[in-house]
């Protein structure tokens, strides 16, 4: 794989000193976010197929499980490989016979467009998803989200240099940045932190998220078992509502000293 970035060429108007004189065209390096189509196959059988950034592959090969319900637990994965094949990547995961035999049987062939949540979805069933209610273990200061909002926009290096990807960020109850996962789709940056926070043994904490929080990021979250979301950018009326079902608390349009509360505000100290 070449990298996660790639060059292109853009360009921009510098008029010169002289009043009479035209605008010189000039040209400078820009930087684009790779996007690759990633196979997650498992025991053989491919599954799905999301358009993703390629880094951190094998965190999202263990969040989506979790998230999409292939697993209940990281012990059921056995191991993971991942491949670069001649049109993009396979992820071969290596899952328990009781857990195949289980996908198998709920079989979904998925094939999502940019981080797409629920593109290919057979059945109504199949998009709303059964998790029992978050329990209230912290209540979180919610001063300290300014300082978090900041560190979270310091540390989005491929968001930086591209303009098109979205991250998902991991805070501890301090305010301690403890991981960061960027993706050109939310949905799959959120699956790759979820991956890295089932590996790091799920510490307390809370989810910052570079994007809206819809449905399908909400119900990621609560499949995690993370207590709190907070979202940059507006909540859809059924993210609200899975939120109020199962105890999340979810705070949109955060910014400097502002935000919406949606759900949970008892976590929150003000």
């Amino acid at each position: 794989m070449n990298g996660f970035i790639e060059q292109a060429v853009n360009f921009f108007k510098k008029p010169k000193i002289s009043e009479k004189s035209t605008a010189l065209l000039q040209t400078k390096n820009d930087f684009l976010a790779v996007e690759i189509p990633v196979s997650l196959v498992y025991n053989g059988i491919s599954h799905a197929v999301m358009m993703c950034s390629p880094q951190d592959l094998e965190n999202f090969a263990l969040g989506f499980s979790l998230t999409e319900g292939i697993i209940n637990s990281p012990s059921e994965i056995y191991g993971v490989d991942v491949i670069e094949v001649c049109n993009g990547i396979e992820v071969q995961i290596e899952l328990s016979s009781r857990q195949f035999m289980a996908l198998k049987t709920h079989r979904r062939n998925l094939t999502g467009r940019t981080g797409c949540g629920i593109c290919g979805a057979e059945q109504l069933n199949q998009v709303y998803k059964n998790f029992p209610k978050l329990d209230r273990t912290f209540q979180l200061d919610i001063n300290l989200l300014d300082s978090c909002l900041f560190t979270l926009q310091t540390h989005q290096q491929l968001g930086k240099q591209t303009g098109a990807t979205h991250a998902c960020a991991f805070f501890d109850l301090r305010g301690k940045l403890l991981a960061i996962r960027e993706d050109v789709g939310r949905h799959v940056a959120l699956d790759k932190l979820i991956g890295w926070y089932i590996k790091a043994g799920k510490p307390q904490g809370f989810i910052i998220a570079s994007s809206r929080a819809s449905y399908e990021m909400v119900q990621k979250v609560v499949s995690s078992g993370v207590e709190l979301l907070v979202a940059i950018s507006a909540a859809t009326d059924l993210a609200v509502k899975m939120a109020e079902a199962h105890n999340l608390t979810l705070v949109g349009f955060a910014r400097e000293g502002k935000g919406n509360i949606y759900s949970g505000k008892e976590r929150l100290i003000f």
